[in-house]
């Protein structure tokens, strides 16, 4: 059975949020620019957008 890549989680964001996903997808692009693969995610379970990268954080 394959096995998910680790991933560590950038920073969280909150879904109630008046502006939704912007506030994450802004900040996943701003990681972006400087070098860090980063993802938007959606925790279920916590209600919160999650900027998550496969690599480990520096």
């Amino acid at each position: 059975m394959p096995t998910q890549p680790q991933r560590t989680i950038l920073e969280r964001f909150p879904a109630s949020s008046p502006r939704g996903s912007w506030s994450a997808e802004e900040y996943a692009a701003a990681q972006r620019a400087q070098g860090t693969q980063a993802q938007v995610v959606m925790d279920l379970g916590s209600d919160q957008f999650l900027v998550v990268t496969n690599t480990t954080a520096q």
